[in-house]
């Protein structure tokens, strides 16, 4: 599990201001923070991929460079994931791209999640990279990957978060029976009674986009 916060770098920044609630009000600033996150994520998640050596030619001469050889697949939990996918398409700007979209429904003391519109490419022998800046309870993640596998067999699966709840992470632990890399921005203490992440940042979705009826 790579935890992007752990690491002293402008991404600090970032998350700050994506928690506080004075900055928060700046809807644009928002989605750019987590579309700057995405970025640098996807930066770190580049360097697991595979390269091979290829020739370019310069103004010059010709050269050799290291280029990755994986074919990457995005795939982005809708609503609230537009901004931070924005990012890392920014960075695998020839990937192709899936699109989940997920709500979640509290009858009683229980939480239930939904998926409803989907779309994937094959996803066999690719790389597949699913993004949601939330993981909480960690079943929409577990739903939108298991919808994804009736799409193929990929060649490995990233997982990317902006915050992350330790009970999150231990459900994908339990649930996921493929290998999976984690990679987050943050990892925070814990969910609340409502299945929010504390300290966590309230609800992504309503702050880069507006209220839902």
């Amino acid at each position: 599990m790579f935890i992007l916060s752990k690491h002293p770098s402008i991404a600090n920044q970032f998350l700050a201001e994506l928690r506080n609630v004075h900055t928060q009000k700046d809807r644009m600033r928002f989605r750019k923070n987590l579309e700057r996150l995405g970025e640098l994520l996807a930066y770190e998640i580049s360097k697991t991929l595979n390269f091979e050596s290829k020739e370019i030619e310069t103004p010059l001469e010709k050269t050799s460079v290291l280029l990755p050889k994986d074919q990457v697949v995005l795939v982005a939990v809708l609503r609230a994931a537009l901004p931070f996918f924005q990012g890392f398409l920014h960075v695998f700007d020839q990937a192709e791209s899936g699109f989940i979209g997920a709500f979640r429904e509290e009858k009683g003391d229980k939480l239930q999640v939904h998926l409803g519109y989907h779309a994937s490419p094959e996803l066999t022998g690719k790389v597949v990279i699913l993004v949601d800046p939330m993981l909480a309870t960690g079943q929409s993640c577990v739903a939108a990957l298991n919808t994804l596998l009736q799409h193929g067999t990929p060649k490995s699966v990233h997982i990317a978060a902006a915050f992350a709840a330790p009970e999150g992470v231990s459900y994908l632990s339990s649930s996921l029976a493929f290998p999976y890399s984690l990679w987050l921005g943050a990892l925070d203490k814990s969910l609340n009674a409502n299945s929010y992440i504390v300290p966590g940042l309230g609800d992504a979705g309503d702050l880069a986009f507006g209220d839902k009826l």
